[in-house]
């Protein structure tokens, strides 16, 4: 069990960032064929149970948050389209605040679309197109030397550059697979030297953006997930209760030797064990 300082934490939260893939399903290299992870169900209501609100923040951009939030429907759980949000969400936030208005895309509709619902402009990469931003996501069938091209010319010519995320590896059914928006940056950075600055996770907007979603303060969060590069961290960076899982990338031992300021709080096999301790803690009265 954990300690009492840790639970007493729990009972506090006001509302929980869950990830996705590796965490609450798990799919293909290519996002597809989902399937429940075991207890992901129970969690879903256990939260319910106790009138917390969550979200879903994948840092995946194959769909639209939309189309993330259908797609857990459809495996039985009970997400709204606006619980369900990913680095394009983020995007929306950061870009509206620095001004981009034209935005060239390495990526498909998952990222096009909630830029342009939002008023962003989206470019294709082609070499000569005038942005005010380049943004690399999930691009692995279509990425083309000449998409790479037209991104480090993009930079060379002033557009600022953005990446999904910088995660190595995603997690699979097939195991780990390379994420592509990394791949993507490292060639841009490399040739440019230009800064990349990251949307999703582990960056502290994306758990801002999740917050507003949900209003309430980053501090008073818990983020749950299965990847020690991106829950964990981001947690910690806005003071929110993190919380571990082993079910994807992360395993038993996979925050053993962390400094202890940067270990989850809550390191436990599976998001059914986070159910038991929701219904085993009595909810605090001002949540």
């Amino acid at each position: 069990m954990p300690d009492t300082a840790v639970l007493d934490r729990l009972q506090q939260v006001r509302g929980f960032v869950l990830d996705m893939d590796g965490t609450l399903v798990m799919g293909d290299r290519d996002n597809q064929g989902l399937v429940l992870l075991p207890g992901a169900l129970d969690l879903v209501q256990a939260l319910a149970d106790r009138g917390l609100g969550f979200c879903i923040y994948t840092n995946g951009t194959v769909k639209t948050p939309a189309q993330c939030a259908d797609a857990l429907r459809q495996l039985g759980l009970p997400v709204a389209p606006e619980q369900a949000l990913t680095p394009a969400s983020t995007a929306v936030d950061v870009f509206l605040e620095r001004g981009h208005r034209r935005v060239m895309v390495l990526g498909g509709t998952g990222i096009t679309e909630p830029l342009e619902a939002a008023g962003i402009e989206t470019v294709p990469p082609l070499r000569g197109t005038p942005c005010d931003a380049v943004m690399a996501g999930w691009y692995r069938q279509q990425l083309t030397f000449e998409a790479l091209e037209a991104a480090v010319f993009a930079v060379f010519d002033g557009a600022e550059y953005y990446s999904a995320s910088q995660s190595l590896f995603f997690a699979t059914a097939e195991g780990r697979s390379l994420g592509t928006s990394r791949a993507i940056s490292a060639v841009v950075r490399d040739i440019t030297g230009c800064e990349v600055t990251v949307v999703g996770k582990p960056s502290l907007r994306a758990l801002q953006t999740a917050g507003r979603r949900l209003g309430v303060p980053p501090a008073e969060l818990a983020v749950v997930g299965d990847d020690p590069e991106l829950e964990v961290p981001m947690a910690h960076r806005g003071e929110a209760l993190a919380v571990a899982v082993h079910t994807g990338i992360g395993h038993a031992e996979s925050f053993t030797d962390l400094p202890a300021d940067v270990r989850p709080h809550l390191d436990l096999p599976g998001v059914g064990a986070l159910a038991e301790l929701l219904r085993s803690v009595s909810p605090h009265p001002s949540g």
